[in-house]
């Protein structure tokens, strides 16, 4: 097992650790406005400064953790459902109609940036961070819509699948048995990745405004309020900047370390 796994994943728990810590305790109340202490630089009472509201920046983001974990698992989750079957029963029926209506649906998608699906969302339902979940859900589709069928494609030549189809056993049971097994590690791996571009989807979003709404806090929405405020209190888009950077590192590191882990032939390369 590689040292960017354990970095990676590292790294990823103790950002997923603050979040659901923030459940529980958080150093200040992030509700409570303390306009006396506001812009304040990181000091022993706070450790990374105050916002412009007096807010807690260290609690700011534990919370905010919340909000673009729970939103990038989810985009996730709604990605890896759709695509998945989608990937698979177009490869189950490569050359045939449904492959070609699948693989030109995922053309379309793919015409259309996550921030592009975005707007149009809001401009029907309003900005918020349940269609920030969609916009990016509906991104991760396509995604892995296209990694599957590519995957799968080679599997259906394979001697197992064959003699499985000798055995009379239906394209579905096959998917399922034979196919999805073998195409969990690269899924797992694949889950990973699109897990850090939600999580910088989602700050992108928020930054623009179309992601979570005060007063949820969100680390893009810190972002955007900082902008103004750099040149005399950098410490309010250090933090939420390199809270993105590093759980968007971590995460990619242990995207990484999993595939080197995972795939047998890397593991034979790399000795």
């Amino acid at each position: 097992m590689k040292a960017t796994l354990w970095i990676g994943a590292g790294i990823t728990a103790l950002f997923t650790g603050a979040a659901l810590l923030s459940f529980l305790w958080v150093p200040y109340d992030i509700a409570a406005l303390d306009i006396a202490n506001k812009i304040k630089p990181p000091s022993g009472a706070h450790l990374l400064g105050t916002d412009h509201f007096g807010r807690d920046i260290l609690s700011m983001l534990m919370v905010g953790a919340r909000t673009s974990i729970a939103v990038a698992i989810v985009a996730v989750v709604i990605g890896m459902g759709l695509g998945v079957p989608l990937g698979l029963a177009a490869a189950a029926r490569r050359g045939g109609w449904m492959d070609e209506v699948i693989m030109r649906g995922n053309d379309l998608i793919f015409a259309f940036p996550s921030l592009l699906i975005a707007i149009m969302i809001t401009a029907v339902f309003g900005p918020g961070a349940v269609n920030a979940i969609i916009a990016i859900g509906i991104f991760n589709i396509p995604v892995f819509a296209r990694l599957t069928r590519g995957a799968a494609l080679s599997l259906w030549t394979r001697d197992y699948v064959l003699a499985a189809r000798v055995a009379g056993k239906g394209r579905l049971r096959i998917s399922a048995e034979h196919i999805l097994p073998n195409l969990a590690n690269l899924l797992i791996v694949q889950g990973t990745i699109q897990f850090s571009l939600g999580i910088l989807a989602e700050a992108g979003l928020s930054y623009v405004g179309l992601g979570a709404q005060p007063p949820i806090p969100s680390w893009g929405r810190m972002l955007a309020d900082s902008q103004t405020m750099i040149s005399f209190a950098p410490h309010m888009a250090l933090f939420p900047g390199l809270a993105i950077l590093l759980t968007v590192l971590g995460l990619n590191l242990m995207g990484d370390g999993l595939r080197d882990w995972l795939d047998p032939r890397l593991a034979r390369d790399a000795r």
